[in-house]
């Protein structure tokens, strides 16, 4: 994934170019307003085809709401989204055929196993039986989803089978783009190396991917690009290498998210 790579850009502007350059992903002017207050805040982001994007951020830093907007499960106040120039708004059946969500905190039909379910969202999407079986049973196996698993219920799944029965559902239809919400939260190392494997070979075969987290090693791991959101608004963006300047990502962060250097003075009772 050769490109230029100019200086990290901050609130306003676009993602510089990664992979063929092509925006896969184009947020302009996203803006949402709970309780009088700017949740997300006139928010623009571009991310080009082929690339995995990074989207860290404090809590409550607006990123849930920003991504749910952009993927077409809340509508903004104002602001557009487009995925390969389509509206999701506009023209939301053809969008969602070109993405593959996982919010965070994915409600799933739990009196369900994961093979039933990849059926169900499978003929929900139009898929034919045939393509549905195969694609299932690849998935299931790629995931370890296999064996004693097929036959238990998602009610009964763990944090981090629920985590790749999630990802199975967001890859069945082949799309474009993956737009991740913590993905990787609850997952143990092993079945964590097996999803950062399974996303990195979507990335190589052209596929684009927007993930949020609070892991900055797992961004630093995974991205080439990486956007910075606070208070509402993206205030910087570009190639990882760009915006963390040399230093620890967590370090950029830090800084360009204005933590409060003085918290570890604080509580000075605790070593009494």
């Amino acid at each position: 994934m050769s490109s230029p790579q100019p200086t990290a850009t901050t609130a306003g502007a676009t993602m510089p170019a990664a992979g063929d350059g092509k925006a896969a992903f184009e947020l302009a002017g996203l803006h949402k307003i709970f309780g009088g207050h700017a949740v997300v805040d006139h928010v623009d982001l571009t991310v080009a085809a082929g690339s995995f994007c990074g989207l860290v951020g404090p809590n409550g830093a607006g990123k849930t709401t920003l991504l749910s907007m952009a993927v077409g499960l809340l509508r903004p106040d104002r602001g557009t989204s487009r995925v390969s120039g389509i509206d999701v708004w506009a023209e939301p059946e053809r969008a969602r055929k070109l993405m593959g969500v996982l919010p965070d905190g994915l409600a799933m039909p739990e009196q369900l196993t994961g093979r039933e379910l990849l059926s169900y969202l499978g003929q929900l999407r139009g898929l034919g039986k045939d393509t549905i079986a195969e694609r299932a049973g690849e998935l299931l196996s790629v995931l370890q989803l296999t064996g004693d698993v097929e036959r238990t219920l998602i009610i009964d799944y763990s944090a981090g089978m629920r985590k790749k029965i999630g990802l199975a559902t967001a890859l069945l239809h082949a799309p474009q783009l993956l737009v991740l919400d913590e993905p990787f939260e609850g997952v143990d190392p092993v079945a964590g190396a097996m999803l950062k494997r399974v996303l990195r070979r979507f990335t190589a075969w052209g596929g684009c991917v927007l993930l949020s987290s609070h892991a900055m090693a797992l961004v630093e791991q995974l991205c080439d690009t990486v956007a910075v959101m606070a208070r509402g608004r993206v205030i910087a963006q570009g190639p990882l290498e760009t915006v963390r300047c040399g230093r620890p990502l967590e370090q950029a962060f830090i800084e360009l998210a204005g933590a409060d250097a003085g918290a570890g003075e604080a509580l000075p009772w605790l070593t009494r």
